[in-house]
């Protein structure tokens, strides 16, 4: 298999933007939305007008034609949505990125907005779905009867089956919520901002479905977040230090399932993020050696741990030891998450992150990673996903 592809520096990140996180909004998605891309606009130094493609979600309420419409934008000549959950977030970008790189655009809007907490709540799965199977929802046949109805019960088998082979244990999955907590408190963006909290604190929690506990689990929020993506020529003429896009690239096996692929010959990774993380280092022509800091996708805690082992962080099975060493805090080999992520910031399906890798790369972070030039951006895993290798420029 072929993992190099041409996008390598093709195009940049010239812009970013954002509404405040919370867990009423107050507004309408439609509203998120127009707020998040025209500041994501305004920090770009460009018009409502320059915009002709846009890419979003397939789970976003709030069609592309409607949002430009709605800002005063002009012609479109690309737009798309991605599937699979949260495993689209860097996807957004990917797309953004070969419009830019084959002409087919020269200015796209990346976006996400979403009432997730006070209207649409992921985390209570599928008890709703609809009894007539469709080839979309067949396999959760298989599962929901037991009680697997859950994104946190799915993760949760995965959870335990890592846990029995490599000796992993709570505490372990603690730490990875104790160093985001850390890192959301000293963010005043952060919806847990100034409120860090313990291992004891972690421990104490409730069990959502075993071995997870409450603060395994992300949050639930509302909000939204734009970037916007143009040529890395045009960007460097722009307002801001553009954020190269060194490599991008989505991933899904032959075993893939959303979230229950539990008959796999193996449980205990994510063999669709190591199918990204070998894209990403082909195209960028470096390693895990070159990267200083990493937004993790961090929607349970558990899969923290295998998304380090599948980027070569560290060996298959270490990922407990590379935490519980101090690793992934500030002033460790590898920060990861310095806004907090999204069990400390908020869940904005992964968009959040991305932004944050550009203010890092940038060095506009609030808790800036010293001598960031290299960072690696995770979306959404047990799923399809995608993931980006984002560099500083100059």
């Amino acid at each position: 298999m072929r993992y190099e592809n041409d996008l390598r520096d093709r195009a940049a990140i010239v812009g970013i933007g954002a509404t405040e996180f919370s867990k009423d909004s107050g507004r309408s998605e439609l509203q998120l939305a127009l707020e998040c891309v025209s500041a994501a606009l305004e920090d770009a130094g460009l018009e409502h007008s320059d915009v002709d493609g846009m890419v979003t979600f397939t789970m976003d309420n709030n069609p592309a034609v409607e949002v430009n419409r709605f800002l005063g934008g002009g012609h479109l000549t690309f737009f798309s949505r991605i599937h699979y959950g949260g495993g689209a977030a860097c996807a957004t970008v990917q797309q953004a990125a070969m419009a830019v790189a084959t002409g087919v655009a020269d200015t796209v809007v990346c976006y996400r907005a979403m009432n997730e907490r006070s209207l649409n709540r992921f985390g209570t799965g599928i008890q709703d779905m609809q009894p007539e199977p469709t080839t979309a929802s067949a396999h959760f046949g298989w599962y929901a009867p037991y009680g697997l109805l859950t994104p946190a019960s799915w993760v949760a088998m995965v959870a335990r089956r890592y846990m029995v082979e490599f000796g992993a244990t709570s505490e372990d999955f603690g730490r990875v919520t104790v160093a985001a907590r850390r890192f959301a408190a000293t963010n005043p963006k952060a919806y847990f901002f100034d409120k860090p909290i313990t291992l004891d604190d972690h421990q104490r929690s409730r069990f959502i479905v075993e071995p997870l506990r409450l603060l395994d689990c992300c949050m639930e929020s509302d909000g939204g977040v734009a970037v916007v993506v143009t040529s890395l020529e045009r960007a460097r003429n722009l307002r801001c230090r553009p954020v190269r896009i060194c490599a991008a690239a989505q991933g899904a096996t032959n075993e893939q399932q959303m979230m229950t692929g539990f008959y796999a010959d193996d449980i205990t990774g994510l063999p669709e993020m190591g199918l990204v993380a070998k894209q990403l280092y082909a195209t960028a022509g470096i390693g895990p050696e070159d990267v200083q800091a990493a937004i993790i996708y961090d929607h349970f805690t558990p899969f923290v741990l295998a998304q380090l082992e599948e980027f070569g962080f560290c060996g298959r099975g270490e990922a407990k030891d590379f935490v519980k060493d101090g690793h992934i805090d500030s002033g460790g080999s590898l920060p990861i998450n310095p806004h907090g992520g999204q069990l400390g910031e908020a869940y904005i399906h992964g968009m959040n992150g991305i932004a944050e890798a550009v203010r890092q790369l940038r060095g506009k972070a609030v808790n800036q990673v010293d001598g960031a030039e290299h960072m690696v951006v995770t979306a959404g895993t047990g799923v399809p996903t995608s993931a980006l290798l984002l560099g500083a420029d100059g």
